[in-house]
């Protein structure tokens, strides 16, 4: 079963909960209880395809689905049609003791289409399973990958209409033509003024005004999320973390029982904290080491317990972690805390009313054993480009050259020489801009299109260009539309004629 992190939300199934997407009282769903693996389980996921050892995985969070849902689940999630890698998610080692998992070959070309191919499927599903009539409203706060990954995995899903909302000047080129010209009748997006935590503070108020939710419900509609609050797209990440440790074993990098780092570029807190409840369930995890670029915020907060967000903002090379409100934290704080959801309240009201809460130092000591932390600004972010592609002949996307460098000051700082993997979160096409100038200087983009430079880019790293981004060039723009931050609540009612 399921409960809300605020402790005043009813327990549900995990079908009610990924159709809620955020319990009423404002808190995040997590497992009353994390189930447990044995090394018996891990060697068993050694030789299986990521598929099947994701059938595995998900079977524990998600009980009240049979084998048959989730078998159907995901092969449609990830098919050879939907992934360009037959091992979806594949380990590539760069050097003795760092492998990279890159989690971007699905149809955006980033790590979100490894939960957002998959939550649609489980999400009719579950609307089947509860017997809900309304149609359900995906609400998307995007700081640039999740708005498209939503978009291309809620295409015309019968049942579901998604709105996405990004930040005005707040996304790469690339990520914006993605989510403008997207196709689909049952999907709309808009521009907000302002930047992402604006368009993610204002969704999350959609979600608790319960007089607006009841206005929608009246003509047949539910509000529901596709963000990482939803438990719904934090679960499948869970999944790639047992697949990578499966894959070297299998590959004889490491032996079973062996512990290994994950560093993660992370801005929402939801990536890694996939990683710990991996870590929680008996994954061998040493340490999860959370990088951030320079809107440190959780590096600030897990090296001082105090959690901020009273700061400069800052438009960075890796837009993606451009957010200084961290949802899945309260995650971690509620699992943290023994599940004491008074004091996740108390935090979460303290951050609302004065824009930081304090954890105690017994809490914070709990938090640094699982989770180091360091950051870069986008002179580093560009340098590591260079060097890893000069050293390694291996081309990094802006969000994981963060992670990169953030690995190599802790390998220095702390002497841990615990085999390392980085979590690659995008392709570097999806960055090209950055990752040409890093490689080829600032003068290679001079009078060049956006689809110039992803050639450009291609012929240096030779890779080919991800079809789905190569397409963009001459696809129709179809969602045009800016909106201010204040106007989001009557946007969505106008897209649904109330």
């Amino acid at each position: 079963m399921y409960v809300s992190t605020r402790g005043a939300a009813e327990k549900l199934t995990a079908a009610q909960a990924i159709a809620r997407g955020i319990a009423p009282d404002g808190g995040l769903f997590v497992p009353e209880a994390i189930p447990s693996v044995d090394g018996e389980f891990l060697t068993r996921l050694t030789p299986l395809t990521y598929q099947v050892r994701a059938e595995a995985i998900l079977r524990l969070f998600l009980p009240d689905y049979t084998a048959a849902e989730l078998t159907d689940c995901v092969a449609g999630a990830y098919s050879s049609e939907k992934f360009s890698n037959t091992d979806v998610a594949p380990v590539i080692k760069i050097t003795d003791g760092t492998f990279a998992l890159e989690l971007w070959h699905g149809p955006t070309s980033a790590f979100k289409d490894m939960a957002l191919q998959l939550l649609p499927r489980l999400l009719s599903c579950a609307l089947k399973k509860i017997g809900e009539q309304a149609e359900i409203v995906i609400l998307v706060a995007t700081s640039g990958d999740t708005g498209k990954a939503a978009l291309e995995g809620f295409k015309d899903v019968e049942q579901t209409r998604v709105m996405v909302f990004y930040p005005e000047d707040g996304v790469s080129q690339i990520q914006r033509l993605q989510m403008i010209t997207q196709e689909g009748n049952n999907l709309r997006v808009m521009a907000v003024k302002g930047n992402f935590d604006d368009a993610q503070t204002g969704v999350k108020h959609i979600f608790s005004d319960s007089a607006y939710n009841a206005s929608l419900a009246e003509h047949g509609y539910k509000l529901s999320s596709a963000n990482s609050i939803n438990w719904g797209r934090l679960v499948p990440q869970i999944v790639y973390y047992f697949s990578a440790y499966a894959d070297l074993v299998r590959d004889k990098h490491i032996t079973q029982g062996t512990l290994v780092n994950f560093v993660v570029p992370t801005g929402n807190f939801g990536n890694i904290l996939a990683g710990y409840y991996a870590k929680l369930m008996g994954l061998p995890v040493n340490k999860l080491i959370c990088a951030s670029n320079s809107n440190n915020v959780l590096t600030d907060f897990l090296t001082t317990g105090v959690y901020s967000r009273n700061r400069q903002f800052h438009k960075t090379y890796s837009p993606s972690m451009d957010i200084l409100i961290s949802s899945n934290l309260e995650r971690l704080l509620y699992h943290i805390a023994g599940g004491n959801s008074a004091a996740v309240s108390e935090w979460m009201a303290e951050l609302n009313s004065t824009g930081q809460y304090r954890v105690s130092d017994e809490l914070l000591a709990t938090i640094q054993k699982a989770f180091p932390a360091g950051w870069v600004g986008d002179e580093e972010t560009a340098a590591t480009i260079g060097q890893v592609y000069k050293e390694h002949g291996y081309a990094l996307d802006p969000h994981t050259a963060v992670a990169w460098k953030v690995a190599e000051k802790y390998r220095r700082q702390s002497g841990d020489v615990t085999p390392a993997i980085i979590v690659s979160t995008a392709s570097p096409f999806k960055f090209n801009e950055t990752v040409l100038t890093a490689l080829a200087g600032s003068d290679s983009l001079a009078g060049k299109s956006e689809f110039a430079v992803l050639n450009d880019l291609a012929k240096i790293i030779n890779r080919p260009v991800p079809p789905a981004l190569a397409e963009l060039e001459h696809k129709l723009v179809r969602h045009p539309r800016v909106c201010e931050k204040q106007d989001m609540p009557s946007v969505v009612k106008i897209e649904l004629d109330i």
